[in-house]
């Protein structure tokens, strides 16, 4: 919380909090290190958008009003929070459930280790990610959870 002291003829006065239309929420996620922020060009450029945690976005289709599927390239984890990303709707990681399946993967020219990369990836506190298609997860994120640790 910010704190700011006012003097009027001489009497000090504390005060509490400072609200500045939407300012409090801000100071207090970054005060918690409970947050992510989200870019759609690499090197934390273009456009944007914060969220406190914990929160779990199932799909990308509203975020603060715009649509972000596909769309995030770069991003800035707090220093109290965890991101997990998903490339598939509702957290789903649907071929490393394929990995159960030996015959199927093989019938589709797939090893084990394909199935378990590019189903998610999990970035932890103070993780700076100038761009995604170092993992190979360039506007693949269709979902996410943003987790806060102790």
């Amino acid at each position: 919380m910010n704190l700011t002291r006012l003097t009027f003829h001489g009497f000090k006065t504390a005060v509490a909090a400072v609200v500045l239309l939407g300012t409090t929420s801000l100071a207090y996620a970054e005060e918690k290190g409970c947050w992510a922020e989200f870019f759609d060009e690499s090197q934390y450029a273009g456009k944007h958008f914060r969220l406190e945690g914990p929160a779990k976005l199932v799909n990308l289709h509203n975020v603060q009003g715009e649509n972000w599927d596909l769309r995030i390239d770069s991003l800035k984890v707090g220093s109290k929070a965890k991101v997990t990303v998903f490339e598939n709707f509702n957290f789903k990681l649907t071929l490393k459930e394929m990995a159960k399946y030996p015959e199927l993967l093989r019938s589709l020219g797939l090893t084990e280790k394909d199935a378990m990369e590019d189903s998610e990836l999990i970035f932890e506190a103070n993780a700076m990610i100038h761009d995604l298609s170092d993992f190979n997860f360039h506007d693949k994120v269709r979902s996410l959870k943003v987790e806060c640790e102790q």
